[in-house]
């Protein structure tokens, strides 16, 4: 019998030796470490032989998740974000597989701009606390876990990875202030915490501490449940146990995303944040430094970004063009 043609056969050692050779040159690629060896093991599931094709991509970056799916198929966006991920990797490969196929922004269309969030009212995160506060059972860790999860998400902004990836040495309520390390973009940064957290937050450390043995190396947040009590809590739970929550609340989706999302705790931060600089009548350009340098932002114009994408934001800036078009206008009277 002869062997498969094409790199099916040792797609998993081609994986590992690409991301290898990324991590030397200093790559972080956490996509990549996640989607490529998932894209592997689809591959060997299927079976498939000879070269890899687009269509094979485009079945992979197809295939459904709960957070990204509308109407039951994964949303365009989704898509075309997996493909990207996969772009890099299939150029490499071509060097051992000449036939191998990459795809590019005809497959399923370009990566779809920045669409507005959902923006979670007062109303609503305290919807939500009260639902998690009510999680079973009443003698576990999983009912603080998850409300001072959330919590901390609503009072700081924090990505939810930061968030999981703290570990108890991080968070220091006598100074009021975490220590983020390794972000989405490889920078550590420290985090003011505003005194109405700190309460809740060592709250939940002494009552974790009664439930799992801690050092300063425990993640901040763990699991609470079955054999992974005192585990790091993981980004699929926390996601899982959100979605239980928001379909138990019945959100109706105001962003454009289909749902209201983890993330967008995130966003409802900045935009209440511009929001209360405005109404205190500060000068929102000299405050976004500060608050894309708290954010953890790259770049400073994606903190502009929620003055023109969010709909609660834009009419700020309509207000602010009308009131220097008045005061232009009196010049000329």
């Amino acid at each position: 019998m002869n062997a498969p043609e094409g790199p099916s056969n040792d797609l998993a050692s081609r994986v590992q030796q690409f991301l290898d050779e990324r991590r030397r040159l200093g790559f972080k690629l956490q996509a990549a470490f996640r989607m490529l060896p998932a894209f592997e093991r689809f591959v060997a599931k299927a079976d498939h032989t000879g070269p890899l094709t687009i269509d094979l991509m485009v079945q992979w970056a197809s295939q459904v998740h709960d957070r990204h799916m509308v109407d039951g198929q994964a949303d365009r966006g989704t898509v075309a974000r997996r493909l990207v991920v996969l772009r890099p990797f299939m150029r490499w490969l071509q060097q051992f597989e000449p036939a191998t196929e990459v795809p590019d922004d005809s497959s399923v269309g370009a990566l779809p701009g920045r669409v507005a969030p959902h923006i979670y009212c007062e109303a609503e995160m305290v919807a939500l606390l009260e639902a998690a506060r009510q999680l079973g059972p009443s003698d576990g860790l999983r009912a603080a876990t998850y409300t001072t999860l959330f919590g901390l998400l609503a009072s700081t902004g924090l990505r939810i990875s930061e968030a999981l990836n703290l570990n108890d040495v991080d968070v220091d309520l006598d100074g009021a202030l975490l220590t983020i390390r390794q972000t989405k973009f490889g920078k550590s940064r420290q985090v003011l915490l505003h005194p109405s957290a700190i309460g809740p937050l060592a709250t939940y450390r002494a009552l974790r501490r009664q439930h799992v043995r801690s050092s300063l190396n425990t993640t901040f947040f763990v699991s609470s449940r079955g054999v992974r009590l005192g585990a790091p809590l993981g980004d699929r739970q926390a996601h899982r146990m959100f979605e239980q929550l928001r379909r138990q609340l019945g959100w109706v989706d105001r962003g454009g995303h289909g749902q209201p999302r983890i993330h967008d705790i995130r966003h409802s931060f900045a935009v209440r944040r511009l929001i209360l600089w405005h109404e205190q009548g500060a000068d929102l350009d000299q405050r976004m430094l500060a608050l894309s340098t708290y954010m953890g932002h790259v770049k400073i114009s994606n903190t502009y970004w929620y003055l023109s994408g969010v709909p609660e934001l834009m009419a700020l800036v309509g207000a602010r063009f009308e009131h220097y078009a008045d005061l232009g206008a009196c010049d000329y009277e």
